[in-house]
């Protein structure tokens, strides 16, 4: 019995060991991984767009584009565009294809070519669309212009 008491708390440690590493981990990640993407409904982005008077940027993307990879690696990991983009929009990305918002969102803002960002208010009216691959000096622009 004190032997399966004994096993239980080394598991126990060093389960909560590894709990405490992955939550840090994550931490760091948040502050380290550029944009942050919401991982919510296009509806739900509205509200919470209106609330805080925020517009919203989506990444219209898919599986598939090479640029729409490309810009996840390096224009969106850019810690220049993640402090604008962070603080000035609430961000989504919605796969085009495989999502349950994705071929809604590409009928309702005509979106015909990956990458695409779009740009809309809280009441989901186009406040400016970009097609094609952006680098984080173009992202920044077409931000504070906005």
């Amino acid at each position: 019995m004190k032997k399966l008491i004994g096993l239980l708390f080394v598991v126990g440690m060093i389960s909560s060991a590894f709990v405490s590493t992955k939550a840090e981990k994550t931490n760091r990640l948040v502050v380290k991984d550029g944009i942050e993407f919401k991982k919510s409904a296009l509806g739900e982005a509205m509200a919470e767009a209106k609330k805080k008077g925020k517009l919203i940027f989506i990444d219209a993307y898919t599986e598939w584009c090479g640029p729409c990879k490309k810009m996840a690696a390096t224009s969106f990991m850019d810690p220049e565009v993640a402090k604008v983009y962070n603080s000035k929009f609430i961000n989504m990305k919605i796969e085009m294809e495989k999502s349950a918002d994705g071929p809604l969102v590409a009928q309702k803002y005509k979106v015909y070519a990956y990458p695409t960002m779009l740009y809309i208010d809280g009441d989901g009216n186009v406040v400016k669309t970009v097609v094609g691959y952006q680098t984080a000096e173009q992202l920044i622009a077409t931000a504070k212009s906005l």
